[in-house]
């Protein structure tokens, strides 16, 4: 659900042209909005985003104690980013063809990732608002999991 608020010249601006909006007024797609705001507050969902995101980042970040490769763990809430670095001292990002393979072995074992960053070296950590805790702790497990494989594979490689 959305709405803009201006002033009358600005929105006389918008007069002129001719205005692209998906839905926009719907009465259905209102009601389905308001609905989906009702069950966002009768089922607590921004306070276990706020809960569930913090012991998530805390969960990541700890990866960072272990894993050469993860740098920057940052977020706010459910929106988490892992940054991937071949080292922490150079902090360059981690080649395309390993973050692929830790994104398959995470895909593989139940637990999709989103990929971003300027070089696409970010893993994306945004899950549903309605995850559990027990959830986390399987996506924080299996992504342990992916980069010990990985680990092991650079150590095989050598």
């Amino acid at each position: 659900m959305a709405a803009v608020v201006t002033k009358a010249e600005i929105a006389g601006c918008l007069a002129q042209g001719l205005p692209f909006n998906t839905f926009g007024g719907n009465p259905v797609a209102c009601v389905v909005g308001s609905a989906v705001l009702d069950a966002i507050e009768e089922d607590g969902l921004q306070g276990n985003c706020e809960a569930v995101g913090t012991y998530l980042l805390r969960e990541f970040a700890r990866l960072r104690e272990e894993f050469e490769i993860v740098g920057d763990v940052r977020g706010k809430g459910l929106m988490i980013g892992i940054q991937m670095v071949k080292d922490k001292e150079s902090r360059q990002p981690l080649p395309a063809e390993e973050l692929s393979e830790i994104f398959e072995d995470c895909k593989d074992m139940g637990v999709l990732f989103g990929k971003g960053g300027i070089h696409f070296q970010t893993f994306r950590i945004k899950p549903p608002m309605c995850i559990t805790k027990e959830d986390a702790d399987f996506a924080v497990d299996v992504f342990h999991t992916a980069l010990t494989r990985h680990k092991e594979r650079m150590v095989a490689a050598k």
